[in-house]
């Protein structure tokens, strides 16, 4: 039988075997896909020995996302650009990597929720690997303004500084602080790529950060009404989502990447929403 996993540590969480299960299942796949829990010095003899065992593809999470580009022998331009890959395919001695994330969040907001990103002002909140994987597909969905706020604001710059190093966003994408955000008006969508929900903290945002027709999207799935989000809909933002369909989508691009079909996202969506309340 064919086999993937997803390796990280700690992966007792991960839905990504339940997913993935679902998507065989859902498109007449025959294809076993497990868990892997690696040392955190261990990635690259884990995969390997996931690779000697007949494994044919890894997904990546954290923290070996990094590690993943290191080990592969060719790297596609958005995981390269992201500096992290999230998927894995083998064959022989060849190791391919890409990076789903940020087309994975491109397509929950534009067609599982149908908010167009083209001619708005879009908002990231955080400038760690997930805004960085984010930035790219968000750039090529021509948003007018692409601002990237962080608590560390030069580490905001020095990623913005990346993007346009590789000639990407000139005159679109731009970083700063928190305080930088009291004199830029409302975002369209607001996109939390930080940390701060995992542990149940409010970002500092200031009034007037939440268009009332727009989008607040939190990265972080399955927490229900995370601060962040409370903090939109006191804001009266129309729209709350959280990340379930992002990782739906990412799972299902790896998906058709390693078996050519891609599987229908929205039984998988609803089974995994958790509501927002």
């Amino acid at each position: 039988m064919d086999r993937y996993a997803v390796i990280g540590h700690p992966i007792g969480h991960s839905q990504s075997p339940l997913i993935h299960t679902l998507f065989a299942h859902a498109t007449g796949q025959t294809l076993e896909y497990t868990a892997i829990e690696a040392p955190l010095d261990g990635f690259a003899a884990t995969a390997d020995a996931f690779r000697a065992a007949g494994g044919l593809g890894l997904n990546v999470t954290l923290p070996f996302k990094v590690e993943a580009c290191a080990y592969a022998t060719e790297v596609s331009e958005r995981a390269r650009i992201a500096g992290a890959a999230n998927a894995l395919t083998f064959d022989g001695p060849h190791c391919r990597a890409d990076n789903f994330d940020g087309i994975g969040l491109l397509r929950d907001i534009t067609t599982n929720l149908n908010q167009p990103v083209a001619g708005r002002r879009v908002l990231v909140l955080g400038a760690g690997g997930a805004a960085r994987g984010a930035l790219q597909p968000l750039l090529a969905a021509d948003p007018e303004r692409l601002f990237v706020a962080n608590r560390n604001a030069a580490k905001a710059l020095d990623l913005v500084q990346s993007f346009h190093a590789l000639g990407l966003g000139q005159g679109v994408l731009a970083a700063g602080g928190w305080a930088e955000l009291a004199t830029m008006g409302a975002f369209d969508i607001v996109i939390n790529a930080t940390s701060a929900s995992l542990t149940a903290d409010a970002l500092p945002l200031p009034p007037g950060v939440f268009a009332p027709d727009g989008l607040a999207y939190d990265m972080v799935y399955g927490k229900g009404l995370t601060p962040f989000l409370r903090q939109a809909r006191a804001a009266g933002t129309a729209l709350l989502a959280d990340g379930v369909g992002m990782l739906v989508e990412q799972a299902a691009e790896a998906f058709a990447w390693w078996r050519g079909v891609r599987p229908d996202t929205r039984p998988v969506i609803d089974q995994l929403t958790v509501p927002l309340t």
